[in-house]
């Protein structure tokens, strides 16, 4: 039987694995947990995984040139995320480790974040409530209703997609820029990046993170968008540039944002930006229902069970690299 080290600490584990996932694990392999509360990287990383053919990753635990090198035993590095931006795949090609990524099982929990935040940044309902709650009688001011206006999506992936099926439902007219996709629904209007920024109420960032797109949103991109629009990053925290962001709030020029992604550890919003009265922040939990994290955890259960099996497992990001897999019989694609 094969054997796997789960890298996950117990609040990653809670909150990105769980008990059933784990339990269909063990039908295909033996599982080592990670000992401790700490995240492991590097050589101590290695270190815990040693003996092991697989290291099950969560989004927190990166895969190093440096954990790859110390791990002699290690055929697979399977993460349990969409995004492998913090795993060196050169390096795990260089040594022969098949580097494997889960499939987006977050769509429906990301979009009903980007439609909560769309709401509130409308018409500033926790800001009624924190009110409130400090014993203060707030005044009613005038909102922005959606269904009168203009979302703008940037990045048309499947999560762009689905939350432009909702604001259509919610009477809004909606507005696409993503160089990489065609939109086919006569609804949608697609543009170039600088003319949906200048037509939009709301932008919400979807953009894949990548080294064209780092600081998409800088100064430049924020003057573009109306005064008093809002924005919304469900994407990376990378792909803003925060002083930037900052600034347009403090001019009054943006009337708010929301965001669920930042630079601080583990991709949460900066602290600087999050404080804020006219910002709205949650920390990377958009994706942390019970139906979007079994998704993704079951993902690499079903790539354990093909590994197990001696067959290549889905979602394989550098199988021809891959010579390792000889020791477990499979042959590299």
């Amino acid at each position: 039987m094969m054997k796997v080290f789960l890298a996950h600490t117990p609040e990653m584990f809670a909150g990105y694995y769980g008990d059933r996932a784990l339990a269909a694990l063990r039908e295909h392999a033996e599982v080592v947990r990670n000992p401790g509360d700490v995240v492991l990287s590097g050589a101590a990383l290695a270190d815990a995984a040693r003996g092991c053919q697989a290291i099950v990753a969560d989004r927190a635990t990166p895969g190093t040139a440096q954990t790859f090198a110390a791990a002699p035993d290690l055929v697979a590095f399977l993460r349990v995320a969409v995004d492998i931006s913090t795993i060196d795949v050169p390096a795990a090609s260089a040594a022969g480790v098949l580097v494997t990524r889960a499939t987006p099982g977050f769509i429906d929990s990301v979009t009903e974040v980007g439609i909560g935040f769309m709401v509130d940044l409308a018409r500033d309902l926790s800001g009624y409530a924190a009110a409130y709650r400090r014993g203060e009688e707030p005044q009613g001011r005038m909102g922005l209703q959606l269904s009168a206006a203009t979302l703008g999506i940037v990045g048309y992936g499947r999560i762009g997609r689905r939350l432009a099926e909702v604001a259509l439902a919610l009477g809004m007219r909606v507005l696409v820029s993503d160089p990489h996709a065609v939109v086919d629904d006569p609804r949608i209007t697609q543009l170039d990046f600088a003319a949906l920024l200048a037509g939009s109420d709301i932008v919400v960032c979807l953009a894949i993170s990548s080294p064209e797109t780092r600081d998409l949103f800088d100064a430049a991109a924020f003057a573009r968008m109306k005064r008093g629009a809002r924005f919304i990053n469900l994407s990376r925290g990378e792909l803003v540039d925060e002083g930037a962001l900052e600034a347009a709030l403090d001019s009054g020029h943006l009337a708010g944002a929301a965001m669920d992604v930042g630079r601080a550890q583990d991709q949460r919003p900066s602290a600087f930006l999050a404080r804020r009265p006219d910002v709205l922040a949650a920390p990377h939990i958009a994706g942390q229902t019970p139906e979007a994290m079994e998704h993704q955890a079951m993902d690499t259960v079903r790539q354990v069970a093909s590994l197990a099996r001696g067959e290549l497992p889905d979602n394989a990001v550098n199988a021809t690299a891959a010579h390792r897999l000889a020791r477990i019989g499979i042959r590299a694609a």
